[in-house]
């Protein structure tokens, strides 16, 4: 497991935009396999590597776990399993209880990358509808490009799962089915504490990963 140091000069990780509290919606939400960590058995919860809201699955050979830790505070802001074609960064939000937080965030989140210069269009998947962006960037050569993500979101019984593909999962016609399996592996933990949608549910350093060097 690795820790990546996030300096002051970095920018925050992008959050969910500010949503208004809507009436919560009487039908439960749909699809995803990703479950409730509530829902897991002891047997089950021990298999998985406990990050605060995130319960996750030790990643399979040639894929690693690493935190983003902001430098400053030592808080941990985003998980991300790489592999050596992609990443998926993973973060988990408080939503209304039976509401479709994804619904409400998705034109804001499109709106937010059309601002920056990028495109972001609806798309269906194996979790509902995502997005699929597109924005411009500086290659390691030096070179203008054009990065790709897809943005999957899971609703749950109050919170909200976000996963943003990168790389080779991210590209139209790729098959991303192992990254797909991936965020459908994962139990997000909401807690029981009242937090208005659309606030990041805390992330924890595991135990093992406080004696990691992240150099």
């Amino acid at each position: 497991m690795r820790l990546r140091r996030k300096s002051a000069a970095e920018p925050e990780p992008a959050d969910l935009p500010d949503v208004a509290e809507s009436a919560v919606d009487d039908e439960e939400p749909t699809g995803p396999a990703t479950v409730d960590a509530e829902d897991l058995t002891e047997e089950e919860l021990a298999d998985r590597i406990d990050l605060g809201s995130l319960l996750i699955l030790p990643p399979a050979d040639g894929k690693e776990l690493r935190l983003q830790v902001d430098e400053a505070s030592g808080t941990v802001q985003s998980v991300l399993i790489a592999g050596p074609d992609g990443v998926v960064e993973l973060r988990a939000f408080a939503a209304p209880r039976n509401g479709d937080l994804w619904s409400e965030v998705r034109p804001a989140i499109a709106a937010d990358m059309a601002r920056r210069g990028g495109t972001a269009t609806e798309q269906e998947g194996p979790f509902g509808t995502e997005l699929y962006c597109e924005i411009g960037a500086t290659l390691d050569d030096g070179r203008t490009g054009v990065q790709m993500s897809r943005i999957l979101g899971v609703n749950g019984s109050r919170w909200l799962l976000r996963a943003t593909l990168l790389g080779e999962p991210a590209r139209r016609g790729a098959d991303a089915s192992e990254w797909e399996s991936l965020v459908a592996g994962i139990a997000v933990r909401r807690g029981q504490g009242a937090l208005p949608p659309g606030e990041a549910l805390p992330l924890v350093l595991p135990e093992q990963a406080r004696r990691v060097d992240p150099a």
